[in-house]
Formats: C-alpha cells, structure tokens, sequence
C-alpha cells in the first residue's frame, strides 16, 4: 500500500525515450544525462541546431525537430521515432513559455501562445503516443509542471494557471492510466537557472542549475515517485503555505510583492 506508486526503472540502459523541449534548461540536461545513462532517446524541439549540440556525438540519440503547436506532426514524428526504436517507453515533456506578468500586463494574444504552448499542445502528446502504450499495456508520460501550478503566485498570471492545469491533467492520467500499467510522472521544479527564469527580476529561492535538477527528476522517476519536486526546503514551504486560509496566504504574498 505504501510502495513506490509507479514501477521503478532498475536501469536507463536501452530504454526509449522521446524527451520533448530537450534544446536547452532542463530538457538538455535530462537528455545528456538519459545519453549518458544508456537510454535511446528521442530530442525534439524547434532548434535543430540546439537539438545537435546536445546531442553532440552520442549514438544513441536521434534527433526529431518539430514545433508542438503543430499537431500533424505530433503523429508524423511518433511514427518516426517507433520505425527507429521500436516503441517508445517514456513520453517526458518539458516544453515550456513563459514571461512574469501581473494581471494587467496580459496580452491575450501572448497568452493564448502560452498556454498552447505549456498547456494545449500536452493533448497532442497524449493522442499521438498512448494508444500504442495501451496496446502494450507499458509506458510512461512524464509531465513538467511547476510549483507555480501549487497557488496563484505574484507573477504567473498566465504561466501558473497552466502549470495548475497540469497538475491537475497529471493527477487524472494516474487515475486513468495506473489499472492499465502505466506509469504516470508529474514533476514539479522550484527555480531553475534557464533563459526562462533569467527574465525574472525578484530574488529566487533555492535556485538549482539544470543539471541538479534534471538529477533529481530521473531519480524520482528510477523509484517510482509519481510526485517530483524540488529543492524540498523549498517546495515543503509552498506545500504548508497552501494549506494557510487564503486570508493569511494574500497577507504573505503582499509582504514580498513590490509596489508598482
């Protein structure tokens, strides 16, 4: 009852894994590693030229740029990746935008962009690649949230709604998905070094570099864990501040916001 809630991975050795938004942050620091590890893996992202670099000269990796916006080639790039390794193990998506917004700093058009991007372009994914995973009845899908999705945050008027969705999406997948077996992994990072955070102008708590974090992520994927998140001083914090009455939650926000 108290086991790990997903089937531990023993070894990285051969296993197939398509690692989406593995051009730079956190997704090329998960893809050198899973190399290193042994594991065929998969690289997309829109780069191909970032793509190559992370791949560097590793016989294991095959390299399949595409835009997840663009939902044809979801499946298109599916096919490929199965013709090369024979199925794919872990789907780990890691794709993500993001720009630190108050409410009346939104653009809708931007927005939209987001959210498809971090959010709508997750059930391109799950079209393309778990009927094969639930034919074999194996499988894992990985999602990279954020603890920005914990509460709604000072800055993340659209990025934190999303990554809140994502939770959420990765919640129903285990419920969904567990009887059938397979894995399901929602990933939860505080801050990371990567272009995305250096648009941030507020002091950072626990700040990790990629290569910790990506670390932390396929240990907690090696056993099993079905929550990941990280540094723990950390996001233990956030954890007890959700469950505060929103009254004295607001109180704590407003204490660190800046005036405008």
């Amino acid at each position: 009852m108290f086991g790990p809630m997903n089937t531990p991975v023993g070894s990285w050795k051969g296993k197939r894994i398509w690692l989406i938004g593995a051009s730079s942050g956190i997704g090329a620091a998960l893809a050198k590693q899973a190399l290193a590890m042994g594991a065929k893996v998969a690289l997309s992202a829109r780069r191909l030229d970032a793509l190559e670099e992370v791949a560097g000269v590793a016989s294991n990796a095959l390299i399949v740029p595409f835009d997840v916006l663009d939902h044809a080639a979801w499946r298109t790039r599916h096919a490929e990746i199965c013709a090369a390794f024979g199925g794919v193990d872990l789907l780990l998506f890691c794709a993500a935008d993001y720009r630190p917004e108050r409410s009346w700093e939104v653009s809708d058009d931007v927005a939209e962009q987001t959210l498809k991007t971090n959010l709508v372009s997750v059930y391109s994914a799950l079209s393309s690649v778990l009927p094969a995973m639930l034919a074999e009845g194996s499988g894992g899908i990985a999602l990279v949230a954020s603890v920005a999705g914990y509460m709604g945050l000072p800055n993340a008027s659209v990025y934190g709604p999303g990554k809140a969705a994502l939770i959420n999406l990765a919640e129903i997948l285990y419920s969904d998905l567990h009887a059938k077996g397979l894995s399901v992994y929602l990933i939860n990072p505080g801050f990371v070094k990567t272009g995305l955070t250096a648009k941030n102008d507020f002091a950072m708590p626990g700040l990790q570099t990629p290569d910790a974090a990506a670390e932390k992520i396929w240990k907690g994927i090696a056993e099993g864990k079905f929550e990941i998140h990280f540094p723990y001083h950390f996001t233990r914090i956030l954890k007890l501040i959700q469950m505060l009455p929103y009254r004295w939650r607001f109180a704590l926000f407003q204490r660190f916001l800046r005036p405008t």
